[in-house]
């Protein structure tokens, strides 16, 4: 199957799936025609054009008052590339490297960005053999595009820097001779087109959007589990009391909630107490906030990639060139911190339904062992879950309220929207952990329960985790079953 780059609206389901099933991608007619004929214009453009134009006759930034020759314009762009591959700190994940490529190729391919087709073809190449750039997750501000981590992707296309290749971490230039290509000699405006954009950010937060879906289906699965074996109630989550709310997410959860838990011979037993504490009777209001969220930030993020987003932006049909703004990351960087807190919040009411198995409450025993005193049983991974929550809380500071100005004022506001992207990925790797323990304590606490059953969707995700991850008879090493858990939740199939 290949996936043909075009006008076509990319969504972030069709992005999963080809990162899923490892689809190849090619460049459509259309979207070869368009990059060439908005080159050709661009050609012809200098030819003709006296006056200077930003970044392709002339410097960078605060440097665009200075004219460069033409037979310079090329080691222009070159110089441009190696001089911002200040990347540092962590390696971006490789499956986000891969994403950053697919959504580069995508930007580029409307035709307003002046490059070269050879030069696209080439970020194709690397995408379909695997060719991943090395690149460091500190460096971007987020508003001339992300500069430095876009610099280290697009130097192994000039045969510079690293690349990953086959899991090994080696120098661009030798993996390109044994594919037998040649490094691209940059055009006037391509190095600006391949650094000026938001793939860095967007990459990350189509990601972190993409589990976040997940972790919702998750949570609220993981927490109908919490629910039957902390002998909760259902009436909270009848329609009636979500309809007269109308929040869409209000509404979708708790009907999930009746459907997960329909035919539990717990849920539907006499209740002694009258109401559940809020972690559980709150389900319906605090996971459906997060999923309007969700569905929310996922609509920003579609007209993001779907979107050129260099600079400056050229328009062959009307003789336009003009030197404008589309590469700030203010739309997603505010979006981007939005999710980061909708996604911590699953991870903060799951820690408090985890303490609430473990309180020794509704006949339950104490951290959910037979012989509690003798064992500890489950009472250090809330402790673990309680730390992962609190620091989330702490990268939920939106990073986008920040700015710092940078090219000696020129670029004076940023929107850190880089920031908000990795601060968001971390925040979404966290929440899954925090789950995943949930699950552990819920699948611990439900076999106290017996012989009661709970429902089918209950009892099946019991077995498949049993497969995993055993009942807890008495202490044991634990760190290895969250472990366990966490793998669980990343591959079992929803």
């Amino acid at each position: 199957m290949i996936h043909h780059i075009s006008a076509e609206y990319l969504t972030v389901d069709r992005v999963r799936e080809i990162l899923e099933n490892n689809i190849k991608i090619d460049l459509s007619e259309d979207a070869k025609k368009r990059i060439v004929r908005c080159r050709e214009y661009l050609d012809n453009k200098m030819e003709t054009q006296k006056e200077p134009i930003y970044g392709i006759t002339t410097g960078f930034g605060s440097l665009c008052n200075i004219s460069i020759d033409k037979d310079q314009l090329s080691q222009l762009q070159k110089n441009l590339v190696m001089s911002h591959a200040c990347g540092t700190g962590e390696r971006v994940p490789a499956e986000i490297v891969k994403l950053m490529l697919l959504l580069k190729i995508q930007s580029l391919s409307y035709g307003n960005s002046g490059v070269q087709l050879e030069t696209v073809q080439r970020l194709v190449d690397f995408f379909n053999n695997d060719v991943l750039p090395v690149v460091f997750q500190q460096g971007s501000l987020g508003a001339s595009g992300d500069l430095a981590p876009l610099a280290n992707m697009c130097l192994p296309l000039l045969g510079l820097g690293e690349v990953e290749y086959k899991g090994a971490r080696r120098p661009s230039d030798e993996v390109l001779k044994e594919f037998g290509w040649k490094p691209i000699s940059l055009q006037s405006k391509e190095g600006l087109a391949l650094l000026n954009g938001t793939q860095f950010m967007s990459a990350f937060g189509v990601y972190s959007l993409i589990k976040a879906r997940r972790l919702s289906e998750w949570a609220d699965l993981i927490g109908a589990m919490s629910l039957d074996a902390f002998d909760g109630r259902i009436n909270p989550f009848i329609d009636e009391v979500h309809e007269i709310r109308a929040h869409k997410g209000q509404l979708t959860t708790a009907r999930n909630f009746r459907r997960l838990l329909e035919g539990s011979e717990m849920i539907a037993r006499p209740k002694k107490h009258v109401q559940d504490p809020y972690s559980f009777r709150c389900i319906p209001q605090v996971h459906g906030a997060s999923k309007d969220t969700i569905d929310y930030v996922g609509g920003v993020l579609e007209t993001e990639i779907n979107s050129p987003t260099d600079n400056p932006t050229i328009f062959p049909e009307k003789d336009i060139i003009v030197s404008a703004g589309n590469f700030h990351g203010q739309p997603i960087a505010l979006a981007m911190d939005f999710l980061a807190i909708a996604v911590a919040e699953l991870g903060n009411i799951s820690e408090r339904r985890i303490y609430k198995l473990i309180s020794g409450a509704r006949e339950l025993p104490s951290f959910l062992v037979a012989k509690p005193g003798l064992n500890s049983g489950f009472m250090i991974p809330q402790y673990a879950a309680a730390s992962i929550v609190s620091q989330s809380k702490g990268l939920c500071w939106p990073a986008s309220c920040d700015s710092i100005p940078s090219s000696q004022g020129q670029e004076d506001h940023v929107s850190m929207g880089s920031n908000a992207a990795t601060k968001l990925y971390r925040v979404v790797l966290n929440t899954e952990r925090v789950l995943a323990i949930e699950l552990l304590n819920a699948a611990q606490a439900l076999e106290f329960r017996r012989p009661l059953r709970s429902s089918k969707p209950i009892e099946d995700l019991l077995a498949a985790y049993r497969k995993h991850v055993p009942f807890v008879e008495n202490d044991q090493v634990m760190y290895t079953l969250i472990d366990a858990s966490v793998k669980f939740l990343q591959t079992e199939k929803l």
